[in-house]
């Protein structure tokens, strides 16, 4: 097939996966190389994110975050929307170490991510080699922790009675600026609540005799003064050998008493990167060259602060990273097409603008320095600018653009044509050997009722019924909403056991239904292997047997559970068991279908989907037992058809009435913001015909959380009816077992003839 029969084939179709671009870290550099890949994807190249924060904080607007001029989401870039635009999969992991030889990116808390090119920037971690300095002392890198850190130490001063004595540890940039931001912050806080701001002391420790000991004589001579007349206690040629708890130690011996310490020092690296192999400098940063790729292992690539480049050494600062990122995404494009790289010179010099947290900041650059409210103005337009460009995205691109024949080798091109003729029917199964690896890998739990699955293959699977109990059986699937196979495999697991659930059975066994997006042979391979093991650990904490199944190569990744569950024929839930008196419990909040058509949209924030996904992937296993417990009367989970559809099902197998009260219905962070700009599922208008069972839609309807009630869910909650007298203790041990947003949401009522079984209560 020629070049240009492959590009057309490809654009009919779906461009076949050939190699992995794996991105660890959403640090600045990484931001710059999704976007580009957004504006221009290349086909055939997967590209996937690990990162252990979804809102990744941008460095120059963190003072301004601290001293409150910015909310959290004007200093954050979100991951998320951002990784949707460049149809880059978001794995909401850490790395914590690179199989080099085997070429996988081992993750704490999923299977390891197969890679042909891999980049790191994730940025610096403190430098805390002081005695007991990790244990007292809250560090400010990672970034992404300290915001947390420090919104936990503005309680602690707001609680706190008498003097607070406040010690930041650095003299460099960081330690000023953060110095004086919290300082005006806190402050602030302070006076607010009515005391007197002389409660707060707050003490600057630098190692050496002054403070930013890396710029000029003027602008050190300016911080001089406002630390001066901001009254900061500043300690010079100190450095602090030992971290009490309330206690500072310095070189000198000399002590100071403090009930905050915050750690601004020098960044360190993090230990897995010599500990993986890579060549490292003296601090543990990896080794690269004028091209950001390992001078030790080819196909390895790091940028930011992780990065020592090794002909132009640098100080650890935000702007080298930002500049790093066009020439990283122009050599990570260049390695996965066999093109020669280029180099990259970093600037010497770079302007450095420092607040000093009441919006004013003092200019930096070689031996000149200006200062004054304007400069701080300057640097609010540049952050802002920089943010707008991750921020602000423009339209989506087209998903399956042609291969661009001037970037793409004609070997590439080889491979792709092979990989997109694929045949239909039984053509379109995935070959023996890539199954037989991966069942081989799987260890799915074993049953003594089991008597043929994936152990012992064969036509069928062999199962037995034991006396006294009758079977269940249910099915669902589904196309991925995420782009993690692993999170896809679990979120789809607990969906489908849920029916089980439901009806107070016990799972017994499971089929899987699996297709995975066209790719090299080892591309389907680790595909099905991540989603299969996904689906594998939920079906075995549940003691549920996969016992085999169909997979399939297709345009896009699916997969389908069919579970058999055992139940005492005396003890089934069914939907027509509800009483009048009787309340309605819903175990779960609502919201996915909008928070997800919303993420399609790039519309939804990253925590909104980290969120969703939580509860998505909480078992309703445990809340069943709940249920059970405190004498469920009927109970269904609530899925496609959306809160209501699910009620309806109810009332009218119960042939009782049912009062909804609207506003307790529990929802998921960011639903009620993104239903309120119309973003809705495609399921949304079928189920919103069946509002003609309301008996007041009118009023109902305009309240802000009624669209949400026909909201379709997937790995919903459980919606049960309660008997009145145990529905209080109910509610409570739910909470206490994890299902935090458990709530009554309504109540049975005896049937009244009236048109529409449900009346919403506002």
């Amino acid at each position: 097939m020629s070049p240009a029969r492959a590009a057309r084939v490809m654009t009919d179709f779906h461009v076949p996966i050939v190699k992995d671009l794996v991105l660890i870290g959403g640090g600045h550099s990484h931001v710059a190389v999704l976007k580009r890949f957004g504006m221009e994807p290349l086909p055939g190249v997967r590209v996937t994110l690990i990162t252990r924060d979804v809102h990744t904080p941008y460095s120059g607007m963190l003072p301004g975050l601290v001293a409150g001029h910015y909310a959290f989401d004007e200093a954050h870039i979100d991951l998320e929307p951002l990784a949707r635009f460049a149809k880059a999969r978001l794995y909401h992991d850490e790395a914590i170490r690179l199989d080099l030889q085997a070429r996988r990116v081992v993750c704490r808390r999923r299977p390891p991510v197969s890679y042909d090119i891999v980049s790191i920037n994730v940025g610096s971690t403190p430098s805390l080699r002081v005695s007991d300095a990790a244990q007292h002392a809250v560090p400010v890198k990672p970034i992404s922790n300290f915001v947390d850190r420090w919104l936990r130490l503005r309680e602690r001063v707001r609680a706190a009675a008498g003097t607070v004595r406040i010690g930041i540890i650095g003299g460099g940039a960081a330690g000023v600026e953060l110095t004086l931001a919290a300082q005006f912050a806190l402050t602030r806080m302070v006076a607010a609540a009515g005391r007197s701001t002389t409660v707060l002391e707050f003490h600057l420790f630098s190692a050496t005799e002054s403070v930013l000991p890396t710029h000029n004589h003027r602008v050190r001579r300016k911080f001089d003064r406002v630390l001066r007349e901001r009254g900061i206690h500043v300690h010079r040629g100190q450095p602090i050998t030992n971290v009490e708890a309330g206690r500072v130690r310095a070189a000198d011996g000399s002590t100071v008493d403090l009930d905050e310490i915050v750690w601004a020092t020098e960044a360190a690296a993090q230990p897995w990167l010599r500990a993986s192999g890579l060549a490292v400098d003296a601090a543990g940063f990896v080794r690269v060259g004028d091209t950001l790729e390992s001078v030790s292992h080819q196909g390895v690539f790091a940028a930011g602060d992780v990065a020592a480049v090794v002909s132009h050494p640098r100080e650890k600062a935000g702007v080298f990273a930002v500049r790093q990122g066009p020439p990283l995404a122009d050599n990570l494009r260049r390695a996965l097409t066999g093109q020669p790289l280029r180099p990259f010179r970093p600037q010497r010099r770079f302007l450095s603008l420092i607040s000093t947290g009441d919006k004013y900041a003092i200019a930096s650059r070689g031996q000149w320095a200006l200062e004054g409210r304007y400069v701080w103005v300057w640097k609010d337009w540049i952050d802002r600018r920089f943010m707008d460009r991750y921020t602000v995205l423009p339209a989506m691109p087209t998903r399956n653009g042609a291969p661009a024949t001037g970037l793409a080798p004609q070997e590439t091109l080889k491979e792709l044509s092979t990989v997109a003729m694929r045949c239909g029917g039984c053509g379109a199964k995935i070959g023996s050997t890539v199954l037989e690896r991966v069942v081989a890998r799987l260890k799915p739990v074993s049953r003594g009722d089991v008597l043929a699955g994936l152990e012992a293959p064969d036509d069928a699977a062999i199962e037995c019924v034991p006396a006294g109990k009758v079977v269940l059986r249910t099915v669902d699937a589904f196309r991925a909403i995420v782009d993690d196979p692993f999170l896809f495999g679990k979120i789809t697991a607990n969906h489908c056991l849920s029916d089980i659930y439901a009806m107070g059975g016990e799972p017994q066994s499971a089929l899987a239904i699996a297709s995975v997006p066209y790719g090299l042979e080892t591309k389907v391979e680790d595909t099905l292997e991540e989603l299969l093991a996904g689906a594998v650990e939920v079906l075995n904490d549940a003691g549920t047997a996969l016992v085999g199944g169909h997979s399939t190569e297709s345009a896009e990744l699916s997969l389908g559970l069919a579970i058999s569950g055992l139940a005492d024929p005396h003890g089934i839930w069914r939907k027509g068991g509800m009483r009048a008196g009787d309340h309605l419990v819903l175990t779960k909040p609502i919201g996915t279908g909008t928070l997800f058509a919303a993420d399609m949209r790039l519309k939804a924030k990253g925590r909104w989907i980290a969120g969703a996904l939580e509860m998505m992937l909480q078992s309703n296993r445990a809340a069943a037992a709940c249920l059970r417990r405190h004498g469920a009367t009927a109970c269904t989970d609530v899925t496609g058809f959306g809160v209501l559809g699910h009620l309806l099902e109810m009332t009218r197998a119960s042939a009782c009435d049912a009062r909804l009260f609207l506003r307790a219905v529990p929802l998921l962070d960011g639903a009620r913001e993104t239903v309120s700009e119309g973003i809705v599922s495609s399921l949304q208008p079928e189920n919103l015909r069946l509002r003609r069972a309301i008996r007041n839609v009118e009023d109902a309807s305009g309240d802000p959380t009624y669209p949400l009630i026909f909201d379709p869910q997937t790995a919903g909650g459980l919606l049960a009816s309660v008997p009145a007298a145990t529905v209080e203790r109910c509610i409570a041990e739910l909470r206490a077992s994890g299902y935090e947003r458990a709530a009554v949401i309504g109540r049975v009522e005896a049937a009244s003839g009236q048109d529409g079984p449900v009346r919403i209560e506002v």
